[in-house]
């Protein structure tokens, strides 16, 4: 019962493989709608996996960080940007160098028992991404990044701590585009250093 419901929500494997919003993104002046502001620093925000151990965005240093952030109605609007990220990661240099911070808005699922239900259900999928995915139970790191409810959420953070890319919806061609080329280029900037 619960289980069938949770498929949807635990579909973040982003960097394993998944099959019209405003963005910001570098040399852009638009900002993207309740996210920071492209060049600002990264969000104060903490987020738990599925066994309690806090992961602060603070303490991400000296690689960039891609956060997802995308609740079980919002988790198939980004798949083809998914898809584009696990083409990216074939090889280890991507999944050892990204900080990849995937989160599941589960404020929906704060109650006994669906909350062991989808705790089992983050754990299998996490295991199967071969990537930890977050939980956001309460809201909490929802409201710390500024993300809306309801919708997919990027936010790409420099090895700097800086915000290069926020979005919310959909990603189009060209934004996926941008997203690959920033990541590319962090990449290539901690080799280089």
């Amino acid at each position: 019962m619960a289980r069938a419901a949770l498929a949807g929500t635990v579909s973040l494997a982003v960097f394993a493989g998944a099959g019209a919003g405003s963005c910001a993104g570098i040399g852009s002046v638009r900002e993207a709608q309740a996210l920071g502001l492209v060049g600002t620093l990264r969000p104060a925000a903490q987020v738990i996996d599925a066994d309690g151990h806090t992961l602060d965005l603070r303490a991400v240093n000296g690689k960039p960080m891609l956060v997802l952030y995308e609740d079980q109605e919002s988790a198939k609007l980004n798949d083809a940007f998914k898809a584009d990220l696990a083409h990216l990661a074939k090889g280890d240099r991507y999944r050892s160098s990204v900080a990849l911070v995937p989160v599941a808005d589960l404020q929906s699922f704060d109650f006994w028992p669906a909350r062991g239900f989808v705790k089992d259900a983050i754990r299998s999928e996490s295991k199967k991404a071969g990537t930890t995915i977050y939980c956001d139970w309460d809201g909490a790191f929802q409201r710390a990044a500024g993300f809306k409810r309801g919708t997919s959420s990027v936010l790409l953070v420099g090895r700097n701590a800086r915000i290069l890319f926020a979005f919310e919806g959909a990603l189009g061609k060209s934004e996926r585009d941008t997203v690959i080329a920033l990541l590319r280029s962090e990449v290539a900037a901690e080799g280089g250093s």
